[in-house]
Parts: C-alpha cells; structure tokens; sequence
C-alpha cells in the first residue's frame, strides 16, 4: 500500500497552517516502518490543483487540514473518510487560493482519487495577523491527531517508531517559513 499524509494549509495565518506545521511535525518526530506499505509526507501548503499529479500516485491519501463544523470548538478534531463527510462538517471556509475540497471533486470526477481520509482540526485564530504562533487550543490538539494517524496506519501494517521525542509542533512552527514545501527544511 502506498499511502501519502498530505498537510495543508497557509503558515502565515495562524491555526490555518496547522496541516503544513503537523506533516513536518510527524517527519521530524517518526520514522514509519512496514513490510507491505510505504508512508510518504508532503507539506502541500496552498497548492490544491497542482498537487493533482502528486495525490494520483498514491492508494490511500490522509489530508490534514482545517475544517468548521457545527457546534464545535477550537482544537476539536475529526477524522473522517472523504465520501462519508460529517453532515456538520464545512470544509470550505480556508485561507488557501483554491479550497482542497474542490480539488478532490476534481480528481473524483475523472475517477483517479485514491481512497482518501480527512484528518481535520477546528481553528481559534485565522488571519488575525500575519504570524507562525498556534493557538493552545491547536497545540493541544496535537495529540489526538497523532493518535488517529497512528491508529489509521496500524490498519495497514505501518508503525509510528519515535526518531526524535522531543519534538514540538510550536518548534516546527517557528521556522516554518525556512522550509521548501515540497522537499523539507532548507536552513
């Protein structure tokens, strides 16, 4: 199984970045070990439609990204397949040029998407100012979301072996901006 954990969102406004933050987040703290499935990660930041031919290549797709939903709070987390969207669940109210949504209903159509699962996170601030900092409630939501990846990968054979523990997302966070998106840090 070739799996790709795909991160967007925009660094430069807050909580909205948390998707590209996570994915460097689990690239610095883990190494994937399986003998039938192979793990790849990709900070796809803003890109949306061009990161088509990317998305294609691969069986099964994760997407962390901001979502709103009904009566929900800032940090709360959902987990959920792409064809089976939560009814209170809004995935369209983002920062990015082009909505990843849009994106996946691209690729649906011409029926290449792979089987896709949406990790999603609820933001507390979005274009309040042009900053890397996180809300606590985002930090604190880290956890779960590296749970629910883990749990997903198990289902596939894929383990999550700690490389380095003591990393932080508000670290990554802080030199996000030094990073090529695509291809990791360039400091």
């Amino acid at each position: 199984m070739n799996i790709l954990i795909l991160g967007i969102g925009n660094i430069l406004f807050q909580d909205e970045g948390i998707g590209a933050h996570f994915v460097h987040y689990l690239d610095e703290k883990y190494t994937f070990k399986s003998k039938k499935s192979k793990v790849t990660i990709i900070d796809g930041g803003t890109l949306a439609q061009r990161l088509i031919p990317e998305i294609i290549k691969y069986d099964e797709v994760v997407i962390i990204d901001c979502i709103d939903a009904n009566d929900a709070k800032a940090g709360d987390v959902y987990f959920f397949d792409y064809n089976a969207m939560p009814n209170c669940v809004n995935w369209q109210g983002s920062a990015h040029e082009v909505e990843m949504l849009q994106t996946l209903k691209m690729i649906d159509m011409n029926e290449d998407l792979p089987f896709t699962k949406i990790l999603g996170v609820i933001p507390k601030r979005v274009a309040d100012d042009t900053t890397f900092e996180l809300s606590e409630e985002i930090q604190s939501s880290i956890i779960t979301m590296e749970n629910s990846i883990r749990n997903h990968l198990k289902l596939f054979d894929v383990e999550m072996c700690v490389k380095k523990a003591d990393t932080f997302i508000t670290s990554i966070a802080e030199v996000s901006y030094k990073r090529d998106i695509l291809n990791g840090p360039y400091l």
